[in-house]
Protein backbone atom coordinates (compact mmCIF):
# COMPACT_ATOMS: atom_id res chain seq x y z
CA UNK A 1 0.00 0.00 0.00
CA UNK A 2 2.82 2.38 0.86
CA UNK A 3 4.49 1.76 -2.51
CA UNK A 4 1.21 2.50 -4.28
CA UNK A 5 0.84 5.77 -2.38
CA UNK A 6 4.44 6.75 -3.12
CA UNK A 7 3.97 5.92 -6.79
CA UNK A 8 0.81 8.02 -6.89
CA UNK A 9 2.59 10.93 -5.22
CA UNK A 10 5.44 10.73 -7.73
CA UNK A 11 2.98 10.83 -10.61
CA UNK A 12 1.21 13.83 -9.09
CA UNK A 13 4.53 15.64 -8.72
CA UNK A 14 5.46 14.84 -12.32
CA UNK A 15 2.09 16.11 -13.53
CA UNK A 16 2.49 19.31 -11.49
CA UNK A 17 5.98 19.97 -12.85
CA UNK A 18 4.85 19.21 -16.39
CA UNK A 19 2.00 21.71 -15.98
CA UNK A 20 4.47 24.32 -14.70
CA UNK A 21 6.74 23.71 -17.68
CA UNK A 22 3.92 24.10 -20.19
CA UNK A 23 2.65 27.27 -18.54
CA UNK A 24 6.21 28.65 -18.54
CA UNK A 25 6.38 27.90 -22.27
CA UNK A 26 3.12 29.75 -22.87
CA UNK A 27 4.41 32.69 -20.84
CA UNK A 28 7.53 32.85 -23.02
CA UNK A 29 5.40 32.75 -26.16
CA UNK A 30 3.26 35.61 -24.86
CA UNK A 31 6.36 37.80 -24.71
CA UNK A 32 6.20 38.04 -28.50
CA UNK A 33 5.10 36.07 -31.55
CA UNK A 34 8.72 35.24 -32.44
CA UNK A 35 10.02 34.51 -28.93
CA UNK A 36 12.88 32.02 -28.91
CA UNK A 37 11.82 28.79 -27.25
CA UNK A 38 14.60 26.65 -25.84
CA UNK A 39 14.89 24.02 -23.13
CA UNK A 40 17.09 26.36 -21.11
CA UNK A 41 14.69 29.32 -21.28
CA UNK A 42 11.72 27.13 -20.42
CA UNK A 43 13.59 25.61 -17.48
CA UNK A 44 14.60 29.03 -16.16
CA UNK A 45 11.03 30.35 -16.38
CA UNK A 46 9.58 27.20 -14.77
CA UNK A 47 12.32 27.16 -12.10
CA UNK A 48 13.32 23.59 -12.83
CA UNK A 49 16.46 21.98 -14.21
CA UNK A 50 16.83 21.72 -18.03
CA UNK A 51 17.03 17.96 -17.55
CA UNK A 52 13.57 18.04 -15.99
CA UNK A 53 12.15 19.73 -19.09
CA UNK A 54 13.83 17.14 -21.29
CA UNK A 55 12.64 14.21 -19.15
CA UNK A 56 9.03 15.38 -18.82
CA UNK A 57 8.52 16.96 -22.24
CA UNK A 58 11.40 15.90 -24.49
CA UNK A 59 13.55 17.85 -26.96
CA UNK A 60 12.42 21.19 -28.36
CA UNK A 61 10.34 19.71 -31.17
CA UNK A 62 8.28 17.84 -28.57
CA UNK A 63 7.28 21.12 -26.92
CA UNK A 64 4.70 21.82 -29.65
CA UNK A 65 3.34 18.30 -29.33
CA UNK A 66 3.01 18.80 -25.57
CA UNK A 67 1.20 22.11 -26.09
CA UNK A 68 -1.18 20.38 -28.49
CA UNK A 69 -1.91 17.75 -25.83
CA UNK A 70 -2.47 20.52 -23.29
CA UNK A 71 -4.87 22.24 -25.69
CA UNK A 72 -6.89 19.04 -26.03
CA UNK A 73 -6.84 18.40 -22.28
CA UNK A 74 -8.39 21.83 -21.71
CA UNK A 75 -10.93 21.41 -24.54
CA UNK A 76 -12.02 18.03 -23.20
CA UNK A 77 -12.28 19.51 -19.69
CA UNK A 78 -14.48 22.36 -20.92
CA UNK A 79 -16.72 20.02 -22.90
CA UNK A 80 -17.03 17.65 -19.95
CA UNK A 81 -18.13 20.51 -17.71
CA UNK A 82 -20.60 22.06 -20.13
CA UNK A 83 -21.65 19.00 -22.10
CA UNK A 84 -20.56 18.07 -25.62
CA UNK A 85 -23.83 16.81 -27.08
CA UNK A 86 -24.25 19.65 -29.59
CA UNK A 87 -21.93 19.92 -32.63
CA UNK A 88 -22.25 23.71 -32.51
CA UNK A 89 -21.02 23.67 -28.91
CA UNK A 90 -17.95 21.64 -29.92
CA UNK A 91 -17.09 24.09 -32.72
CA UNK A 92 -17.77 27.15 -30.57
CA UNK A 93 -15.70 25.80 -27.65
CA UNK A 94 -12.77 24.93 -29.91
CA UNK A 95 -12.70 28.36 -31.54
CA UNK A 96 -13.02 30.06 -28.16
CA UNK A 97 -10.06 28.12 -26.79
CA UNK A 98 -7.89 29.34 -29.67
CA UNK A 99 -8.94 32.98 -29.35
CA UNK A 100 -8.64 33.01 -25.55
CA UNK A 101 -4.83 33.00 -25.90
CA UNK A 102 -4.20 34.38 -29.40
CA UNK A 103 -0.41 34.91 -29.30
CA UNK A 104 0.21 31.38 -28.05
CA UNK A 105 -2.40 29.85 -30.35
CA UNK A 106 -1.07 31.49 -33.50
CA UNK A 107 2.51 30.42 -32.76
CA UNK A 108 1.42 26.88 -31.91
CA UNK A 109 -0.52 26.50 -35.14
CA UNK A 110 2.38 27.81 -37.23
CA UNK A 111 4.76 25.40 -35.53
CA UNK A 112 2.35 22.49 -35.91
CA UNK A 113 2.05 23.22 -39.61
CA UNK A 114 5.80 23.61 -40.13
CA UNK A 115 6.61 20.38 -38.31
CA UNK A 116 3.87 18.33 -39.93
CA UNK A 117 2.67 17.24 -36.51
CA UNK A 118 -0.04 14.57 -36.67
CA UNK A 119 -2.41 14.71 -33.71
CA UNK A 120 -3.48 11.57 -31.91
CA UNK A 121 -6.32 13.65 -30.42
CA UNK A 122 -8.22 16.49 -32.06
CA UNK A 123 -11.62 18.23 -31.86
CA UNK A 124 -12.64 16.04 -34.81
CA UNK A 125 -13.16 13.16 -32.35
CA UNK A 126 -15.76 15.13 -30.39
CA UNK A 127 -17.35 16.44 -33.58
CA UNK A 128 -17.72 12.91 -34.97
CA UNK A 129 -19.34 11.78 -31.74
CA UNK A 130 -21.88 14.60 -31.69
CA UNK A 131 -22.70 14.12 -35.37
CA UNK A 132 -23.33 10.41 -34.74
CA UNK A 133 -25.54 11.33 -31.76
CA UNK A 134 -27.49 13.77 -33.94
CA UNK A 135 -28.15 10.98 -36.43
CA UNK A 136 -29.18 8.60 -33.63
CA UNK A 137 -31.65 11.16 -32.30
CA UNK A 138 -33.18 11.69 -35.74
CA UNK A 139 -31.81 15.16 -36.47
CA UNK A 140 -29.80 13.83 -39.42
CA UNK A 141 -30.84 11.31 -42.04
CA UNK A 142 -30.10 7.68 -41.24
CA UNK A 143 -28.10 7.22 -44.47
CA UNK A 144 -25.60 9.99 -43.65
CA UNK A 145 -21.94 9.07 -43.09
CA UNK A 146 -21.42 11.25 -40.02
CA UNK A 147 -17.65 10.65 -39.92
CA UNK A 148 -17.32 12.03 -43.46
CA UNK A 149 -19.65 14.91 -42.60
CA UNK A 150 -17.59 15.78 -39.53
CA UNK A 151 -14.36 15.62 -41.55
CA UNK A 152 -15.78 18.03 -44.13
CA UNK A 153 -16.76 20.49 -41.43
CA UNK A 154 -13.37 20.12 -39.74
CA UNK A 155 -11.57 20.90 -43.01
CA UNK A 156 -13.53 24.14 -43.35
CA UNK A 157 -12.83 25.03 -39.73
CA UNK A 158 -9.11 24.42 -40.23
CA UNK A 159 -9.22 26.74 -43.23
CA UNK A 160 -10.82 29.45 -41.08
CA UNK A 161 -8.23 28.78 -38.37
CA UNK A 162 -5.34 29.37 -40.78
CA UNK A 163 -6.95 32.60 -42.00
CA UNK A 164 -7.20 33.72 -38.38
CA UNK A 165 -3.59 32.70 -37.67
CA UNK A 166 -2.50 34.79 -40.68
CA UNK A 167 -4.52 37.70 -39.22
CA UNK A 168 -6.73 37.83 -42.31
CA UNK A 169 -9.91 37.56 -40.23
CA UNK A 170 -10.71 38.59 -36.68
CA UNK A 171 -12.03 36.46 -33.80
CA UNK A 172 -15.66 37.11 -34.65
CA UNK A 173 -15.24 36.19 -38.31
CA UNK A 174 -13.28 33.06 -37.34
CA UNK A 175 -16.19 31.83 -35.23
CA UNK A 176 -18.77 32.87 -37.82
CA UNK A 177 -17.05 30.98 -40.64
CA UNK A 178 -16.58 27.84 -38.54
CA UNK A 179 -20.23 27.83 -37.47
CA UNK A 180 -21.42 28.58 -41.00
CA UNK A 181 -19.54 25.53 -42.33
CA UNK A 182 -21.17 23.41 -39.64
CA UNK A 183 -24.66 24.79 -40.24
CA UNK A 184 -24.43 24.20 -43.99
CA UNK A 185 -23.40 20.58 -43.39
CA UNK A 186 -26.17 19.98 -40.84
CA UNK A 187 -28.82 21.54 -43.06
CA UNK A 188 -27.72 19.43 -46.04
CA UNK A 189 -27.90 16.24 -43.96
CA UNK A 190 -31.07 17.11 -42.02
CA UNK A 191 -33.86 14.61 -41.68
CA UNK A 192 -37.23 15.76 -43.05
CA UNK A 193 -38.81 16.51 -39.63
CA UNK A 194 -35.77 18.58 -38.55
CA UNK A 195 -34.99 20.39 -41.79
CA UNK A 196 -36.59 23.69 -40.79
CA UNK A 197 -34.85 23.60 -37.42
CA UNK A 198 -31.41 23.03 -38.95
CA UNK A 199 -32.00 25.55 -41.72
CA UNK A 200 -32.95 28.29 -39.25
CA UNK A 201 -29.37 29.48 -38.49
CA UNK A 202 -28.68 29.88 -42.21
CA UNK A 203 -31.83 31.91 -42.75
CA UNK A 204 -30.90 34.39 -40.05
CA UNK A 205 -27.39 35.26 -41.16
CA UNK A 206 -25.14 35.58 -44.22
CA UNK A 207 -22.02 33.66 -45.16
CA UNK A 208 -19.62 35.85 -43.10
Amino acid sequence: MRKVEEGGLREQNKARRRSLILEATRALLREGPESVISTERIAERAQVAPATVYNLIGPRDKVWEALAAGFMDELERRLAVSGAGDPRHVVRSTVQLFVDDPVVSRRMVREWQASGLVFDRSPLVQLRRTMADARTHGLLRADIDTDALAATVAASCVGALHQWVADLIDDERFLARALFALDVALAAAASDPCRDELLAPLRTRGTA
